[in-house]
């Protein structure tokens, strides 16, 4: 794995880290979180309308855009749970991107703009 690899993979480890650990400060169950942190892959579905939707509804569910303003609204509105999912969410897509798994390229489910899995 080149320096640069390994760099951006702990950067991601630190946030999924920090996520999970704003998490905790939610008060929300824990059993919400062992739910959830799995809920963004059922996006792997829209394979089965071929790559191009595969990757669609993949990326739409691995993007920090959503939740990061999913967690802005929930602190601005007091709302716990709006966080403790956000953070979820951002902790699941974070993970990913440590384990190497990017955001898919509609050529094929290993292909992604991190570079073909398993490379």
């Amino acid at each position: 794995m080149k320096p640069l690899d390994l760099t951006i993979r702990l950067e991601w480890a630190v946030v999924a880290v920090a996520a999970i650990v704003f998490y905790a400060s939610t008060g929300v169950s824990w059993w919400l979180f062992g739910v959830l942190i799995l809920a963004p892959d059922l996006s792997m579905f829209g394979y089965l309308g071929g790559p191009r939707i595969g990757a669609l509804t993949y990326n739409a569910l691995h993007i920090l855009v959503v939740p990061v303003l999913l967690l802005i609204a929930g602190y601005l509105s007091g709302h716990a749970v709006a966080i403790a999912v956000a953070l979820i969410w951002i902790a699941h897509i974070a993970i990913d991107r440590a384990l190497g798994y990017g955001l898919k390229l509609s050529t094929g489910f290993q292909d992604t703009h991190l570079g073909r899995i398993g490379r």
